[in-house]
């Protein structure tokens, strides 16, 4: 659930994160079975409040500054292929800008992980620059 959290705590604190990435997340937990069992474990048995903490939920009502959303996806990621993923249920809105970038031939593994962080990192950086600089 880090990829998930990370995308969830961004939109619900932009005064507090001004860009967001993620590997591989969990997109919309209440729509997977892996996801609802997480949901219910931590947060019970009432999906209302699991509302609160879907990031393709939290996208649809987002009301912050403009922000930009990195995700690489690895193509051959067994959650992926079973459905639990869905990435495709992160949509751009007016503020906010969503880039998913399938990798052929990566999967859910640290390597993957290793192999495009350092995008990452620059997708992280130009957004934190100055813009005098």
């Amino acid at each position: 659930m880090g990829g998930h959290g990370a995308i969830a705590v961004g939109l619900k604190h932009p005064d507090l994160f001004k860009s967001i990435s993620a590997f591989a997340p969990i997109c919309h937990p209440i729509n997977s079975k892996w996801g609802q069992k997480a949901l219910k474990k931590y947060l019970g048995i009432d999906t209302k409040t699991w509302e609160q903490y879907d990031s393709s939920l939290l996208l649809k009502t987002y009301n912050g500054p403009s922000r930009k959303i990195l995700i690489d996806q690895g193509a051959s990621d067994e959650f992926l292929s079973d459905g639990q993923l869905q990435p495709e249920s992160l949509k751009s809105t007016g503020s906010v800008t969503v880039e998913v970038r399938t990798q052929p031939e990566y999967d859910h593994s640290y390597y993957f992980v290793a192999t495009f962080i350092g995008d990452h990192f620059k997708f992280h950086a130009a957004t934190l620059k100055p813009q005098n600089l």
